[in-house]
């Protein structure tokens, strides 16, 4: 879909298929959902700027390579962000981090912010945004909008699972947004779950089931 790389790779799609599983305990989950997001990080981080670097190994000098500019900021949307935002972080160590805290009001289904931190310097940093499902969009269009106001303006967008209703929503909100998801699935269901999906992902990471 228009706007969307789809990470299509053999051991994502394993490992997703696990997650999936109503059986999977939030052990496995948790830990499969942090294997995943450093192999969608991977894709992610391809085209950061690097700038030439002078070292010197056991051997001989050498020139070699290291991120350039200000470190990146990962935001997780709570609560279920923190379980992609942790593999980020173990592959990427040195960036930094943002949260935003929304809920989905149960009425009118629409974010609700309850909570920011970020850090400065917004519009010199790549700011990767990540939230494991995109169902109808609003908590991620939501998040991007306070995420901008904050003054970023490079911003990629991560999740695990896609509905085409959220892809869609997002194009038309934020249509300069790149969106990167392990899977785009079938629907929205009649309570704006994703089909075939994988039910509530902060209720099985954190087990609140």
């Amino acid at each position: 879909m228009s706007g969307t790389i789809l990470v299509d790779h053999p051991l994502i799609k394993h490992k997703l298929s696990i997650m999936r599983k109503k059986e999977t305990p939030p052990p496995l989950f948790r830990a499969l959902l942090q294997e995943i997001s450093m192999l969608l990080g991977y894709e992610v981080s391809r085209n950061l700027p690097l700038v030439d670097w002078d070292i010197e190994t056991p051997v001989s000098k050498t020139s070699g390579y290291k991120l350039a500019g200000r470190k990146m900021c990962i935001f997780s949307i709570l609560r279920a962000g923190e379980g992609l935002a942790q593999g980020l972080l173990d592959l990427i160590p040195t960036a930094k981090m943002g949260h935003v805290g929304l809920y989905r009001d149960p009425n009118d289904l629409h974010a609700v912010e309850y909570y920011f931190k970020a850090p400065d310097h917004l519009d010199e940093r790549f700011n990767l945004v990540v939230d494991p499902m995109l169902a109808t969009g609003n908590s991620a269009i939501a998040a991007l909008d306070r995420i901008k106001r904050a003054g970023a303006k490079n911003i990629t967008f991560l999740c695990l699972l896609a509905a085409p209703e959220g892809i869609k929503a997002m194009n038309e909100a934020h249509p300069d947004v790149q969106i990167y998801t392990a899977a785009i699935d079938e629907k929205l269901n009649e309570k704006s779950y994703i089909v075939p999906g994988l039910g509530d992902a902060g209720d099985r990471i954190f087990g609140t089931l």
